[in-house]
């Protein structure tokens, strides 16, 4: 019997355009959470150390920061991106 291999998103992300679209499809959902499962995912695909190295943060403090229900500060969420290679950005709502 073959054995179903388990999906990982970090799989896929194997390009900024593409690691774009992910995290931008993430930000629109209203739990927090799922923001932090993208980076993480991202930062799977890209390589834990090297987000530790370019951020200047510990591999313990990274995956603390990006673990479910973790409340990393606004500017740890930040060197995270910049490191990844990808800005936030803010368009106007479509609602009212």
């Amino acid at each position: 019997m073959k054995k179903i291999k388990t999906f990982d998103a970090a799989d896929y992300l194997d390009n900024d355009e593409v690691i774009a679209e992910y995290l931008n499809a993430a930000l629109e959902d209203a739990n927090p959470d799922v923001l932090l499962a993208a980076i993480a995912d991202v930062a799977k695909a890209r390589g834990m150390s090297r987000l530790a190295k370019d951020t200047g943060l510990g591999r313990e403090s990274l995956y603390k920061a990006l673990s479910p229900g973790a409340k990393p500060r606004y500017d740890t969420v930040l060197k995270l991106l910049r490191a990844l290679g990808v800005d936030l950005r803010t368009l106007p709502s479509k609602v009212g």
